[in-house]
């Protein structure tokens, strides 16, 4: 099985899939390969990536905590933060990381579900990333249903000084760990990690782990580097993802994946 993130990794600066990535993912699924995206996206970020690849894939996204079949637009499994766990670690991050916004990540039934408010964010966000899809909220209501991500964001900070600061607090009630440099941690249900989404997919599929070939850029990726027979981090990784893989390729820009799935398949 041959699994990987999304930015940083598989994608360009500019969001797209290369021709030559392309072209090797399409080799490795018709020669029977599973491909799996692990991404700390979530669902309905994930269209654009099938259609570059022109392939749907099963996805592990938002870092593990949802199990999510592009191919028929299904949630097939989330593992979300409760209620009162959020309101502590919320209330622990506040006064931990002052001048913090919080913000969540929630699943419906499919990657658009209406029904669902998906990604709610309080006054005090700043997003870390161009156009939002957030729905504006009280900041009482971020917390008021179950999430699969509690975003935590400082601007202007470092995210690994934020993890750092406050993982002594929060201890084991949730997993902290971050995509992006830019002073934004995100939360997740204990355990879970893009690991732990591979594990599911790989035992769904029959696949031991030391099968599994995985790639990824930042520390939300290092979980799965660790985990799988061959972790390749990209030229252009956080050090903690090189420190977690077998090999280092080259960077996201310069066909990092394809270079190594070319050595089985043309």
């Amino acid at each position: 099985m041959v699994a990987t993130d999304v930015d940083g990794t598989l994608i360009d600066h500019d969001e797209r899939v290369s021709d030559r990535t392309k072209a090797v993912v399409t080799a490795l699924v018709a020669d029977g390969v599973p491909f799996v995206l692990a991404t700390g996206r979530p669902p309905r970020w994930v269209d654009p990536i099938v259609e570059g690849l022109d392939h749907a894939p099963l996805c592990v996204c938002a870092n593990g905590a949802v199990i999510y079949d592009s191919a028929t637009d299904r949630i097939m499994a989330a593992y979300t933060l409760g209620v009162e766990t959020l309101a502590l670690v919320a209330e622990i991050a506040e006064r931990v990381l002052p001048g913090c916004g919080l913000a969540a990540e929630r699943v419906g039934a499919s990657a658009h579900d209406a029904a669902t408010p998906q990604f709610v964010s309080a006054p005090e966000y700043e997003h870390a990333w161009l156009n939002p899809d957030d729905t504006a909220v009280a900041r009482h209501e971020v917390v008021a249903a179950p999430a699969i991500k509690l975003l935590i964001r400082l601007r202007g900070a470092d995210s690994g000084q934020m993890r750092a600061a406050l993982a002594p607090y929060v201890g084991d009630r949730a997993d902290i760990t971050y995509s992006t440099d830019h002073g934004l941690i995100e939360l997740s249900a204990p355990g879970i990690t893009k690991a732990s989404g591979l594990v599911t997919v790989a035992q769904r599929l029959g696949i031991d782990q030391d099968r599994v070939i995985a790639f990824g850029d930042m520390p939300n990726d290092v979980p799965m580097l660790e985990l799988a027979g061959h972790g390749v981090a990209m030229a252009n990784a956080h050090a903690e993802a090189i420190a977690a893989a077998n090999e280092v390729t080259a960077t996201n820009v310069d066909n990092g994946v394809a270079r190594v799935l070319e050595r089985w398949w043309k």
